[in-house]
């Protein structure tokens, strides 16, 4: 042999070795073909494709027999074109179109039981429930009031005719991510100018909380003019508010109709007075918004860690911080210069004169100085 082991070596490995598995030599049947059948064609695949069996044609030629009108579809008719968007007259039928259903919208209200109230229809029996959830004690209030009206003889005083004559709007922001030191002189910054001049000091600033005080006085002064109408001393009352005009329908109307010179005795003339810290200030509209107080408060305080060496780290105490607002108009710092001017005349006039000006005595001593 030409192996090296011994021919006795090799037998006896061939007799007590396992034995591999014997696979005989079969085709190989696939699973689908075992289980569905042997794959063969039917007998409707035999037939030719002309003479097959289609139920649905059957049943579409059936119905088309019985039904021949109904089977055509009717042709459709040309629809009439519309208005483009950027046509001349497309504003005038909007307005048109507007009108008519805020008409309408009156007249049906007039006649039923509900109230117009932000475009929706709405029940004032089902809104009296959330906003008057107790009549008795509103009534009893109400009668409080009157009396003490009555005891006093109509007489306000001072802080409610304040309340009644000048407007005021408080707005808080949500907590800012910054520390109460930043946002405090920021505070003090915007402190006593218009909110026209904050925002602008804002806008130009380079403190990354400056974005944030700019989004928040934007919003204050918006809901300052939509709740409380304030800063609207220059702005004239239209007769119908939120809805066109019959008048300005036209678009040919508006062109030809001017703006009518406004008469200089209706222009209040500028006020130029001093502040309370010594500064001269120049009013041309009382009406002007500006801030009267700002102010900076505490929030919570938040969690962030700081990883050092060797696996260490600390836990940060990130601060948040609110900012409050006291919006007031201009109407309201001439009234207290006016206070002021009054006092001080009044001091002048009432007091006993004296040859030596009424000041304190300054660097007072526990000896003499003589």
């Amino acid at each position: 042999m030409s192996v090296a082991a011994p021919a006795r070596r090799i037998a006896s490995r061939s007799l007590l070795g396992p034995s591999l598995p014997f696979r005989p030599l079969k085709q190989h049947q696939q699973r689908r073909t075992a289980i569905f059948g042997s794959g063969g064609k039917k007998a409707d695949d035999l037939q030719p494709t002309g003479e097959r069996a289609n139920p649905v044609l059957e049943d579409f030629k059936r119905d088309s027999e019985t039904n021949p009108v109904e089977s055509q579809q009717p042709q459709q008719r040309p629809q009439a074109g519309d208005l483009s968007a950027s046509s001349i007259f497309e504003d005038d039928r909007r307005a048109q179109e507007l009108t008519e259903r805020y008409d309408a919208e009156d007249a049906k209200a007039a006649e039923g039981d509900t109230t117009q109230t932000g475009g929706k229809q709405r029940n004032p029996a089902n809104m009296q429930q959330m906003l008057d959830p107790d009549p008795r004690g509103r009534e009893r209030w109400e009668r409080r009031k009157v009396i003490q009206l009555v005891r006093k003889g109509g007489r306000l005083t001072k802080q409610q005719l304040i309340k009644r004559t000048e407007r005021e709007h408080v707005l808080r922001t949500h907590n800012l991510k910054t520390s109460v030191k930043k946002l405090g002189m920021v505070a003090r910054q915007i402190a006593g100018k218009t909110i026209e001049d904050a925002i602008t000091q804002m806008r130009f600033s380079k403190k990354k909380i400056a974005q944030d005080v700019l989004q928040q006085l934007q919003y204050a002064r918006d809901e300052a003019v939509v709740m409380r109408g304030m800063g609207l001393g220059s702005v004239k009352p239209e007769e119908s508010a939120g809805k066109p005009s019959k008048a300005s329908v036209s678009t040919s109307d508006i062109a030809n109709t001017a703006p009518a010179p406004s008469d200089p005795q209706d222009v209040p003339s500028p006020v130029q007075f001093q502040l309370k810290d010594g500064k001269r200030h120049k009013v041309s509209d009382p009406s002007t918004v500006y801030i009267d107080q700002a102010w900076v408060g505490r929030g919570p305080f938040g969690r962030l860690p700081d990883y050092r060496a060797r696996g260490q780290s600390n836990t940060m105490r990130t601060p948040w911080t609110s900012l409050s607002v006291v919006l007031k108009e201009e109407k309201t710092r001439i009234r207290l210069h006016e206070e002021r001017e009054e006092k001080r005349k009044k001091a002048v006039r009432e007091n006993v004169w004296t040859h030596l000006p009424d000041r304190p005595v300054q660097w007072q001593r526990q000896w003499y100085t003589f």
